[in-house]
């Protein structure tokens, strides 16, 4: 009997585990034509099929049961191949933006409130939970103790760290808190001189930053992706925000911090969505038929 999990007192008993060869089965089952099982095969050996399977949504109604009519292996692996280019892209990017905002937020509250102003409950907004953001600290600081900075600090300076020193430690969610929690008038100060927005929409970006890059990190699949969180767009953008990853693509057009976003991003992007032009949709990532032009800076 399969292992069982009790949720609200109902037993629900787990699949069984599926051999490479089950699995190919199964792909069958579901209508998915197959020219190379060998390909399939070692494609399956190197990626969890339960991974995989993500990729047969578009195709399916509701998200369950057989595919579509003609819906090759080739097809679904081709898009899978599209969505790991995409998500390396992307990655590249927020690493650029998220470089740049620990730099921005350090250094404003740095120069504002001194070396450790960060640690000081009364800079703070009144949603801030103070003792919670020390644990978070004091968390970054064990994770990272055998790190020559680390040490430095706790042999020199007994255990003190600077905003600029501290800040590259956090997590990109722990950075989106540290803003969010800020006095309103510096969340203001820095939204305006860095992006030209009111803070609320800054801190959306960041929030939904945050879901992008922890996706991107774990792997998840961008294509056909449904964002529960939509960054805010400011009215003066004719840009009508959807829940798909052109969106969020959009939005790090508005953050990136240098000049070669067409270069960066764009060109590389639009070879990719060529390249993969006879297997992937536009409607799927939310591609407006003017894209390119709305994605150049």
């Amino acid at each position: 009997m399969g292992a069982q999990l009790f949720l609200k007192g109902v037993a629900c008993v787990l699949k069984k585990p599926k051999t490479i060869a089950q699995q190919i089965e199964i792909l069958k089952a579901k209508n998915i034509s197959i020219q190379d099982e060998d390909r399939t095969k070692d494609f399956l050996n190197r990626v969890n099929y339960y991974r995989f399977s993500g990729y047969f949504l578009p195709f399916q109604t509701n998200g369950h049961g057989t595919l579509s009519p003609d819906i090759t292996f080739e097809k679904l692996l081709a898009i899978y191949e599209f969505d790991e280019h995409m998500r390396t892209l992307v990655m590249g990017i927020i690493d650029e933006i998220e470089i740049f905002l620990r730099m921005q937020l350090s250094h404003y509250h740095a120069m504002k409130y001194g070396e450790e102003g960060y640690m000081d409950v009364k800079y703070y907004n009144g949603r801030h939970n103070h003792k919670r953001f020390i644990n978070h600290i004091n968390s970054c600081i064990r994770e990272n103790a055998g790190t020559k900075v680390v040490q430095h600090h706790m042999e020199k300076y007994g255990g003190h760290f600077p905003i600029w020193v501290i800040v590259e430690f956090f997590s990109m969610g722990m950075l989106s808190f540290f803003y969010s929690d800020m006095l309103n008038s510096d969340k203001s100060n820095i939204s305006k001189a860095l992006y030209g927005v009111n803070y609320q929409t800054m801190e959306s970006w960041m929030k939904c930053l945050t879901i992008l890059r922890n996706k991107c990190a774990h792997h998840a699949r961008l294509y056909y992706q449904n964002f529960a969180l939509m960054p805010r767009i400011p009215k003066a953008i004719k840009h009508k925000p959807t829940r798909k990853i052109f969106t969020q693509l959009y939005m790090l057009k508005l953050m990136y911090p240098r000049d070669n976003w067409d270069s960066a991003f764009v060109k590389p992007f639009a070879k990719l969505v060529k390249v993969y032009s006879p297997y992937i949709s536009k409607e799927h990532l939310g591609l407006p038929r003017t894209w390119k032009a709305q994605m150049k800076k």
